[in-house]
């Protein structure tokens, strides 16, 4: 016996080393994006250019091919222009000079496919990486965030920020690392030959940018205005309609499906109405932004053959100029015309950082070693109420649990029976006083150590897309379908999963839909079960069971009693019957405790409560 005694919790401790152990991949960069966003907020451009940190090499070499692959755009003007002053002088080498700049052109032109293959291989390579570690970075930290900050944010609109907010920065990166590179490029190419050739037309193309900065200048602030209050109504209609789908049956019972349609009707308006003046908007910056620059090359045109009639250009650098204006209006349109999509991407970095960087992060100090979980409770004249709140749901809550204990809450919606469970659960922390676990501070826990080693059994079922056996052993890696089986047939599920043509393989549907509510329920009871916890919480676990299923999910409860601490909040008072302790509570009071035959016999305020469901 004593083997097995020491046996045991070392089992126990290299199971959870095992489990605690943080994956690596990704944890690098979130660390940094949380530096980023915490050093750079409302800074949308400096966050913007640190997703480029570590690397630099890579883009280097995608710089580098990207030069080859821009300058056939160079070349082939200056060829241009020495075949037409070749064929218009006639000079006795002017087939030798056609034929030298065909085959230099030619080859610029052929290796443009490869050098674009090998840019995009490597710049891409980084952005999707940049996707990628972001958004598993978004998703560790909402595993982080408190689950107030889940409950006060809609899910659509956290799920609009991981996807759509990326993609957006995702493209905005490509913009970035190649419009704006092209730009720069060409431009530099173009000032460096023209000023070469003709300081006279460069001086004429420097004209050109204080249109191109005044253009941009008068479009910035509403383009930008219309592009964050688009995404805002987005966010909010995209949780809209996830309330909807979830409501559909509920309407539907009803009758109310007219009123759903109306409801999101108004939000879907909504979008058309700022897409429509987004679009507007966008769609007279760059038609401005065309005929101002349309103007220019035709003067540009003129102005290049004024100085070919005076002898100072030759005919073909006329051409050049021509062609190489074109680049630099083309590169500036260019750039003013994605200045909507940039303004986009800027603002979806800006929305990543409502969550890298939000501060409710739940708090999990890992000050005290748990080691293995004994199941003592007690909570020291806890007080709690909820932010923004002035209304004390729970004051001066004392209440202390033996190892092994079984303790119900029962009274009133509102009386603080959920609110118990949630500061046993670590959901949320006591205002003042405080909870010891094994007598030890809970504020001084490693919460995921502690979590490990108990179950929760929510009165709302949360089953998720996958087999019976995936929900069942979510999470538990030392498995088998036997330690399975045997908690199927505790919560009374064996003739259902055995009629079943792919028994505990069977796909279950998005939530379980294909499932009834009350074996939904017992699935979520199983999965509770198999992890053999010390200290287990059932909210409601049997509200949604008939009279059968509730008796067999009763008596794997009760052999649950005889393992674990065990606390149960319950409506029906019969459910309660067999637990060591019933606490009645009484706006945040506890105002009777003792057994069921106790309160009975007392025919206080118990009494009156299972008299009324008599």
């Amino acid at each position: 016996m004593a083997e097995k005694a020491e046996g045991k919790p070392k089992k126990n401790k290299v199971r959870w080393a095992d489990r605690r152990r943080v994956p690596e991949e990704g944890l690098e960069r979130f660390e940094e994006y949380l530096q980023t966003y915490s050093r750079n907020r409302n800074h949308p451009v400096k966050i913007l250019f640190s997703f480029y940190k570590g690397t630099q090499a890579k883009l280097l070499k995608a710089c580098a091919y990207l030069v080859l692959q821009r300058s056939p755009v160079w070349v082939i003007p200056i060829v241009t222009s020495n075949i037409i002053n070749a064929a218009t002088n006639r000079s006795a080498d002017a087939v030798e000079i056609i034929l030298f700049n065909l085959l230099i052109a030619l080859v610029f032109i052929i290796q443009n496919a490869g050098t674009n293959y090998l840019a995009t291989r490597e710049y891409a390579g980084v952005n999707r990486g940049i996707e990628g570690s972001l958004r598993n970075a978004m998703v560790r930290k909402l595993q982080q965030l408190s689950i107030m900050f889940h409950k006060e944010v809609q899910s659509g609109r956290l799920q609009s920020k991981i996807m759509r907010d990326v993609e957006n920065v995702t493209e905005l990166l490509n913009q970035v690392f190649r419009t704006l590179f092209f730009f720069v490029l060409d431009i530099s190419v173009v000032v460096v030959i023209t000023l070469q050739k003709s300081p006279v037309v460069f001086l004429f193309f420097v004209v050109v940018v204080p249109f191109a900065v005044l253009t941009m200048r008068a479009f910035r602030r509403p383009i930008t205005e219309k592009n964050r209050e688009f995404r805002d109504e987005v966010e909010h209609t995209q949780g809209a309609v996830a309330e909807m789908l979830e409501m559909i049956p509920v309407a539907r019972a009803h009758g109310l499906q007219e009123v759903e349609i109306s409801k999101m009707n108004t939000y879907l308006n909504r979008i058309v109405n700022r897409g429509y003046s987004l679009d507007l908007i966008n769609a007279l910056f760059g038609a401005v932004n065309w005929v101002v620059f349309q103007a220019f090359q035709v003067i540009c045109l003129a102005f290049t053959a004024y100085l070919a009639c005076k002898g100072e250009i030759s005919v073909g650098e006329v051409v050049l100029y021509q062609t190489y204006f074109g680049s630099l209006v083309s590169q500036i349109s260019t750039l003013i015309n994605i200045y909507p999509q940039i303004s986009k991407g800027l603002e979806s970095v800006k929305s990543i950082g409502d969550i890298m960087g939000e501060t409710k992060v739940e708090q999990n100090n890992s000050i005290v070693p748990l080691g293995e979980l004994k199941g003592g409770v007690e909570f020291v004249n806890v007080d709690f109420k909820y932010p923004d709140s002035e209304k004390w749901v729970l004051k001066d809550f004392s209440l202390k649990v033996e190892p092994g204990e079984s303790i119900a809450f029962v009274g009133d919606s509102g009386a603080g029976k959920s609110t118990v469970l949630n500061l046993l659960i670590g959901f949320i922390p006591p205002v003042n006083g405080k909870i010891l676990i094994d007598r030890i501070n809970m504020v001084n826990l490693d919460l995921n150590e502690y979590r490990h080693q108990i179950a929760v059994v929510p009165q709302n079922t949360i089953l998720f897309s996958g087999t019976i056996i995936d929900n069942i052993a979510y999470g538990l890696k030392d498995v088998s379908e036997a330690d399975v089986w045997e908690v199927i047939r505790k919560v009374g599920l064996e003739d259902l999963v055995e009629k079943l043509p792919e028994g505990l393989h069977t796909q279950l549907g998005e939530h379980g839909d294909k499932l009834s509510g009350g074996q939904r329920q017992r699935i979520s009871i199983a999965r509770a079960l198999i992890r053999k916890p010390k200290i287990i919480v059932f909210d409601e676990a049997t509200s949604a069971l008939d009279s059968v299923s509730e008796k067999k999910v009763q008596e794997a409860t009760n052999e649950m009693m005889k393992n674990c601490t065990t606390f149960l909040v319950a409506h029906r008072l019969s459910t309660i019957q067999n637990a060591d302790r019933i606490a009645v509570m009484k706006e945040g009071h506890i105002v009777e405790i003792g057994s069921y035959e106790e309160l009975m016999e007392k025919k206080g305020y118990f009494y009156e409560l299972k008299s009324l469901q008599s």
